[in-house]
Order: C-alpha cells, then sequence, then structure tokens
C-alpha cells in the first residue's frame, strides 16, 4: 500500500442485501482503497444463503477482523480509517450504534468513527420502520452518520439486480468520499 491509498472499514451484518456487498467490492476492485472488514455471525449466515458464499470468497478484502475482538485496529481512533460502511446494516446495529453501545468490534468501530468525525454509511436494511428506527436513525444523523438505505434508482435503466446493486454501491462510494469515475450518471434531459 502506498501512501495515497485510503482506508476503509467494511462491516457486513445479518440484513438482507448481500448483493449490494458484492458489488461494492468489485467497484473497489481497481481503486487505491484498502478494504478491511468485520462480519457478524448473522452476516455469515445471511451472505450464504443469498450469495452462497462464505466470508473468504468475497473478494478484494484486504484484512478481516474477528467480530469479537476488540483489540483490532478499526477498535481505536489512532488507526486512522478514512471512512466506515455498514452493508447491510440491521436495525440492531443502528440500534446499539445510536446509544453508544459497544457489543461487539462492528459498533466499536462505528462508534469510534463518529468521534473521530470521519465518515460512517449506514445502509440500514428494514421496512416497514417504527418509531424506535426512525428515533435511532435521527439519532445517528445528528451525531453525523449517514443514513443510506439500500434503494435502487430506475431512470438510469438498469439492465439486471447486479447493475442496480452497482448503481447503489456507486453512491455509497460517492456518500464517503470514494468518487468513482467510471459509473454512469444523470446527465438530465435533452
Amino acid at each position: 500500500m502506498n501512501e495515497q491509498t485510503q482506508r476503509i472499514i467494511l462491516a457486513i451484518t445479518g440484513a438482507t442485501g448481500m448483493l449490494y456487498v458484492t458489488a461494492l467490492l468489485d467497484l473497489l476492485a481497481d481503486q487505491n482503497v484498502a478494504v478491511d472488514a468485520i462480519i457478524s455471525a448473522a452476516g455469515s449466515k445471511v451472505l450464504g444463503l443469498e450469495q452462497d458464499m462464505v466470508p473468504e470468497d468475497l473478494p478484494n478484502i484486504n484484512r478481516w477482523f474477528a467480530v469479537a475482538d476488540f483489540t483490532a485496529p478499526p477498535a481505536s481512533g489512532s488507526a486512522r480509517y478514512d471512512a466506515m460502511i455498514i452493508l447491510p446494516c440491521t436495525v440492531g446495529t443502528l440500534g446499539a450504534v445510536a446509544s453508544g453501545f459497544s457489543g461487539n468490534l462492528i459498533h466499536r468501530a462505528a462508534d469510534v468513527t463518529l468521534k473521530e468525525r470521519r465518515p460512517l454509511l449506514l445502509a440500514v436494511r428494514e421496512t416497514p420502520l417504527n418509531r424506535t428506527h426512525l428515533n435511532n436513525m435521527l439519532a445517528l444523523h445528528d451525531a453525523g452518520a449517514i443514513i443510506c438505505p439500500p434503494m435502487p434508482s430506475f431512470y438510469l435503466h438498469p439492465a439486471d439486480l447486479a447493475t442496480m446493486a452497482r448503481q447503489f454501491a456507486g453512491r455509497i462510494c460517492d456518500q464517503v468520499g470514494l468518487h468513482l469515475h467510471k459509473l454512469p450518471r444523470w446527465q438530465g434531459i435533452s
């Protein structure tokens, strides 16, 4: 890794939406971005159900950290990550981070990201939302987090689910300051 490499933490929790994870990692493959990852036990199960993969099958991961390892670099602000993405993000993780509860390394890394005022994006995957979910989202928004539920767009006419997931993954990158030039973007109506 050279000094220009951006470092991000990718946390994968047990919500549906693993297609977005693989799309994000594919987008970052030829970028100057090192992705360190953490996955919850439920995240591993959903990855298997939805993508027929185990975490080690995911491409372009620089380093894995155990979800119970509070001595891992993401547990400290001195590790100097540029951003953290929780994709997909369960409402349980949303609630833990909103309340400052560090029950695992995902929660702790998110808390560190907020306290260091670095970009934290939560792709909250739940519907419908109840008042508790909305209050937790508002609390995290007020703390500086980016709440970005996986909402596909159709105005670029995605040909398939993979293209749709790639477009959303590109949107995630934009939100945390990873600007990819190869993505199709809205050009307006001529």
